[in-house]
Parts: structure tokens; C-alpha cells; sequence
């Protein structure tokens, strides 16, 4: 049998902590394998259930805190921070909005598993200023429900899943590089999409400066105002003579006909 197994015995405690932390700090690996993983180890005898599930929730609990400050104390910036370090912030910030805005503070309820919208909610509940216990309570209870739900998944169904460990070890070193290289594929595929999408944005971008030149000037010039309304709550400031329009309204609400130049700004 190859040291997988024995690994994940010996460390699995120190692996589960920190493998929780660093994907809820915003880097794009999954904790989930790992979590039905240690659950079914749990279901084996071979850990501690209460253990694993404390470990998990410790760690995404420092790591949602870290960022909740962040973004208390340094607003929409830290959302271009994870646009830098997460592979698809950018999409997911506007349907985060979207989710904080209808159901509020019960939404980190449920956020940890929906895919994309984790890495965004605990900036934007600072950022929105939800107060510290209210974060505190609804964040901690989203996280336990969130590890408890995958390591008790694993725990139930420990024999099955304890066969396929078993299974992956025998395959030894083929095991490791099949996940290590589907894993590399994934991280990559991701970031050539997302390094697309920026290129494809930046075509057609103008600077804060050369739009108040052009204003200077006295071109022609239509400024639409497509931020969401928890935006415009944290920084309530706005372009003199821009439209409000939110994003979801704008198409077929705005004439964008004539000579006139548009520019849409959303943050």
C-alpha cells in the first residue's frame, strides 16, 4: 500500500485546517474531497468527527473574519485585491450583491455552497458595514452547516468511501498525478477564460482622466451609472450628469443612438 493512506491518518487534522484556510482565503482549490475524505476516515475509527468538524469551522471562521476587517476598513479595494489572487471574482460579485440585497445577513447561511459566491461575501458584509455579532452569527452557522454537511456525508457513507481510498492508494503514484493534473488543467482553463475576458474588457476601456477630458472639452458624451444599489451605500458618490441605471435595466431602457459617445461605469 502506498503512504497515502497512512499520510491523511497521521496529518489529516493539519491538513484539513490548513487546506480550509487557504481555499477560503480566495485560492481555487476545493476542500470538499477533503472533507468527505476525513469524515469517512471519522466513519473508520482512524479520526476524530468532532475534531475534523472544529478544525474546519476554525479555520473558515479566521479566514472570513480576515477578510469581513478587510473589508470594513478598506472598502471596494479589497474586491480589486481578490480580482487579482481568484480566478472568477468578477462575475460573481454583481449575483453576491444580488443575494446580500434580498435575503441580507441569513445568506451566509447558504453562501459557502454556491460556487464563486464564497470569496466575495465576507469583503462585501464589511463593506456593507453588517455589524459584527449579526456577521459573526450567520457566518459561523453557514460554516458549521457547510463542513458539517460534507464530513457527515462522508462519516455515513464511510465504507464506500474507505473502498475508494483504498482503490486510490493501490494505484499509487498514477492516483496522485491524475488528481495533481486534473486539478493544474482546471486552474488553467479557468485563468486563460478569465485573462480573455479581461483582455476583451480592456479593448474598449477609458481612464477616469481621459473621460474628464472629454467632458472638459465639451464632446458629447452619455455616462450611465450601472452600479448596484449596496455600491452606491458604501460610497455614495456619482459622476455629475451620469444616468442611475442598474445593469439588469439597462439594455433596451437607454437610446443609445446619434453621435453621442456611452460610458458605463460600474464601480
Amino acid at each position: 500500500m502506498t503512504p497515502l493512506l497512512p499520510f491523511l491518518i497521521q496529518h489529516g487534522y493539519t491538513l484539513l485546517f490548513f487546506w480550509v484556510l487557504v481555499e477560503t482565503m480566495g485560492v481555487p482549490i476545493p476542500s470538499v474531497p477533503l472533507l468527505i475524505t476525513v469524515g469517512a476516515l471519522a466513519g473508520v475509527g482512524q479520526m476524530n468527527l468532532q475534531i475534523c468538524i472544529g478544525l474546519g469551522v476554525c479555520a473558515a471562521l479566521l479566514s472570513d473574519i480576515f477578510w469581513y476587517s478587510l473589508g470594513w476598513y478598506r472598502g471596494r479595494r479589497v474586491l480589486s485585491l481578490l480580482c487579482r489572487i481568484s480566478l472568477e471574482p468578477d462575475s460573481c460579485v454583481r449575483r453576491t450583491e444580488n443575494v446580500f440585497e434580498r435575503y441580507g445577513a441569513p445568506s451566509l447561511l447558504i453562501i459557502k455552497f454556491i460556487p464563486g459566491l464564497s470569496a466575495v461575501s465576507t469583503p462585501l458584509a464589511g463593506i456593507i458595514r453588517m455589524s459584527l455579532p449579526r456577521f459573526l452569527f450567520f457566518d459561523s452557522m453557514g460554516i458549521s452547516i457547510w463542513i458539517g454537511a460534507y464530513t457527515l456525508f462522508g462519516y455515513i457513507f464511510s465504507k464506500e468511501v474507505d473502498r475508494a481510498l483504498v482503490y486510490a492508494a493501490g494505484m499509487g503514484t498514477t492516483f496522485l498525478v491524475l488528481t495533481a493534473g486534473g486539478l493544474t488543467i482546471y486552474i488553467l482553463w479557468k485563468y486563460a477564460s478569465r485573462r480573455r475576458f479581461i483582455h476583451e474588457l480592456s479593448i474598449a476601456r477609458i481612464t477616469p482622466e481621459e473621460l474628464k477630458r472629454k467632458l472638459d472639452a465639451g464632446e458629447r458624451v452619455l455616462i450611465i451609472d450601472v452600479r448596484h444599489a449596496l455600491d452606491i451605500d458604501a460610497e455614495p458618490y456619482i459622476i455629475r450628469g451620469a444616468l442611475r441605471i442598474p445593469v439588469e435595466q439597462a439594455e433596451g431602457h437607454v437610446d443609445v443612438s446619434g453621435d453621442r459617445e456611452v460610458v458605463v461605469y460600474c464601480t
